[in-house]
């Protein structure tokens, strides 16, 4: 349980950047309080998206791995934001990635500034 929430926070942290970053990637609300409560649900939706689908489509493309050395795997990331987009749209959530480029950026970004938390971040293994 401990972990998964470490990794929520990290994703959080991660998706903070990105937002503040890219102009195509937005997260709007009344106050500080409510985009921050936004973001964390967005960041436990992205979680779970990359634990529920991303493993799937791994697998489903694992020729294109080989294929590309593993740089699809830049793509399954911009996926699996425009997908998590897809699900805060659908629970209402105000949180939005626009088009697939900045998806791309987004992921790379959220990738290397997940890592940096995990890093600095307490884990169980510990």
């Amino acid at each position: 349980m401990k972990n998964f929430v470490v990794k929520t926070i990290a994703n959080a942290a991660a998706m903070a950047v990105a937002i503040w970053l890219l102009k195509g990637i937005t997260l709007s609300g009344e106050n500080t309080a409510r985009k921050v409560l936004t973001l964390v649900a967005v960041a436990f939706l992205f979680g779970v998206v990359n634990f529920v689908v991303k493993p799937v489509v791994k697998l489903l493309s694992f020729p294109l791995f080989i294929l590309t050395l593993g740089l699809i795997t830049l793509v399954i990331n911009a996926l699996m934001l425009l997908l998590t987009s897809w699900f805060a749209n659908q629970l209402d959530l105000a949180f939005h990635v626009e088009g697939f480029w900045t998806a791309l950026i987004g992921g790379l970004i959220i990738s290397i500034v997940a890592w940096a938390m995990h890093v600095i971040l307490p884990d169980e293994q510990d």
